[in-house]
């Protein structure tokens, strides 16, 4: 068994005119898939996005978050991961059970699953009122090329992103990651065309994984000169509780409260997150009605 850590790495190169994430995501893109049961171009879809979403995160500061949503016309409906400045991060899609025939290349048909036309959202809550959201038109469905048109369009940072996730025979992931580098102002022609030819001619980022390459050994495959700046740990983790959830039952009012309580007498509320189902029976569901009152 494979005993690497989901991890990111956060590197700077060219006297710092860019900077780079690599993460790999393996473990907690097979957690997703089996709380969410999704099949294997849902999972690939699901993976990809919480790799982007991960490193996005890494961009952002002490308790800030950001939630990348991917709002496509394909069968998956839409796709949901947040990610906050530590290594925390969840996500889920709208209909996991979505399984297509391989594309023209042999490949997860992620682009038919997730549809070509649609946005992407970005969505960064940074501890003020108001939260910054970017949004750009859906490019190609293979979510890579989306959020390097994300981030050129809506946050002007000239970018390279790639994005992978392996299925196995099984339908478990047997590697996700991905990598983005960023240019920054004052790099010369030589400088970019070089990036672009490294980027280029990078495999697979799953292939390289699958070989057992780390993360080190791929940003300077990347970036030559490159040099880590921090190492971080990534693990899947839900802000949900019951105590959350009362207070969304709450809200609900008294009217609703009373037709669940005479109808069903009892209720259960699933996170879309973590999948985890929360049961209240019909003391619980009075007491809440009482709170909701007051």
């Amino acid at each position: 068994m494979d005993n690497r850590k989901d991890r990111l790495i956060r590197g700077t190169a060219m006297n710092g005119h860019v900077r780079a994430f690599v993460v790999r995501t393996t473990k907690l893109v097979e957690e997703l898939r089996q709380r969410h049961d999704t099949w294997p171009t849902a999972t690939a879809a699901m993976g990809r996005t919480l790799s982007a979403a991960a490193m996005m995160g890494a961009m952002l500061k002490g308790k800030e978050k950001i939630n990348v949503q991917i709002k496509g016309d394909g069968p998956i409906g839409q796709i949901h991961a947040e990610a906050n400045a530590v290594g925390d991060i969840r996500g889920y899609v709208t209909h996991p059970h979505v399984h297509l025939p391989s594309n023209s290349l042999g490949k997860l048909d992620v682009a038919g699953a997730v549809g070509r036309t649609g946005f992407v959202h970005v969505i960064k809550d940074q501890g003020l009122k108001d939260f910054y959201t970017g949004s750009s038109p859906i490019v190609s469905g293979e979510i890579a090329e989306d959020i390097t048109y994300y981030f050129a369009i809506s946050e002007q940072t000239p970018s390279a992103v790639g994005l992978g996730v392996l299925v196995g025979t099984d339908n478990a992931v047997m590697e996700a990651g991905g990598f983005i580098i960023q240019l920054m102002p004052g790099l010369s022609d030589d400088e970019i065309t070089a990036i672009e030819q490294a980027v280029g001619a990078f495999p697979p980022i799953t292939s390289l994984m699958d070989q057992g390459m780390e993360l080190e050994e791929m940003l300077h495959r990347l970036l030559p000169d490159a040099e880590v700046l921090e190492e971080m740990d990534l693990r899947f983790q839900c802000q949900c509780s019951k105590e959350r959830v009362e207070g969304t039952l709450v809200s609900l009012g008294q009217s609703e409260l009373e037709e669940l309580i005479e109808e069903d007498g009892k209720a259960e509320v699933v996170c879309h997150y973590c999948n985890e189902a929360f049961s209240f029976d019909k003391v619980e569901l009075q007491q809440i009605m009482e709170q909701s009152a007051k």
